[in-house]
């Protein structure tokens, strides 16, 4: 059987290792792309239509990046800082504090960002205003990180923008303030609009696993091809000619060439001797 080289461990643990790969980069890595793509071009068309929309009326539910405008007031109490952030390559903490609308309910307000100290240490920002304020933010999703906020360097500090990490009562996501708003401080910067190497990324993926298949075909073939480096069929070896038969084969070739010289000679002289 042409292909039973195939059931070698050597080429089972190839095979296996080239199908899973393909598999990998069609099914799993090619489709997390597309998704990650997916994302992108959403976020970009919610982020478009926000800006070029009103704000809307704080209300039970808000898509995400949809401008939203609140009125209450600051609840300073219960500020938390956002560690472990960057924003525009540098280090930075993202000041959130609670804001109650006018309805009672209590939401997570995003104020901006403030640099650290000496890389590490909080510094002094201005303090949220008291009194009834309206302010216009972006709505926003929770973050996921569930672990617990801790007291650091004279401030609470959370890891994620989480309702639940920052106090009981709150409702889910929070808002982003835009520039010119009652506390806000330097604001966060939107993302930029654009598609992203998702979708090429995801394409690169596929091509790998077709190579990869590709690659492990060609050489399934290139083996069972007689002749081929596994070929285990019995190969005829070249007779090995022993010493009396090399220099029986030189002196035949010696003979021939003297025979072609004396033949030259002859006809040399006959030649002359016509002349």
């Amino acid at each position: 059987m042409r292909f039973k080289f195939l059931l070698k461990p050597g080429w089972l643990a190839l095979t296996l290792a080239v199908w899973v790969f393909a598999g990998a980069c069609v099914y799993f890595l090619a489709p997390w792309q597309f998704g990650r793509n997916d994302e992108r071009q959403g976020q970009n068309s919610a982020i478009t239509k926000s800006l070029a929309s009103a704000a809307v009326p704080f209300g039970a539910q808000h898509d995400e990046w949809q401008k939203v405008e609140l009125k209450g007031r600051y609840l300073p109490d219960g500020e938390a800082l956002a560690r472990l952030r960057t924003v525009q390559g540098e280090a930075a903490f993202l000041v959130i504090t609670p804001f109650e609308t006018d309805s009672g309910k209590k939401v997570l307000v995003n104020r901006g960002y403030v640099r650290p100290v000496n890389g590490i240490k909080p510094p002094g920002f201005a303090q949220a205003p008291t009194g009834e304020v309206t302010i216009v933010g972006l709505a926003r999703t929770n973050e996921s990180d569930a672990r617990p906020a801790i007291q650091q360097d004279g401030h609470r500090q959370i890891y994620s923008i989480n309702n639940d990490a920052v106090g009981p009562g709150i409702e889910p996501g929070h808002y982003q303030l835009i520039d010119g708003q009652a506390g806000a401080l330097d604001t966060m910067p939107l993302p930029r609009i654009e598609s992203g190497p998702f979708y090429s990324y995801a394409l690169q993926w596929i091509a790998f696993g077709v190579m990869a298949v590709g690659g492990w075909l060609y050489f399934t073939i290139r083996e069972a091809r007689p002749g081929g480096a596994l070929d285990t069929a019995p190969k005829a070896k070249a007779k090995r000619k022993s010493i009396a038969e090399l220099l029986a084969e030189d002196g035949d070739e010696g003979a021939d060439q003297g025979g072609t010289v004396a033949d030259d000679a002859g006809q040399l002289h006959g030649t002359r001797h016509v002349t």
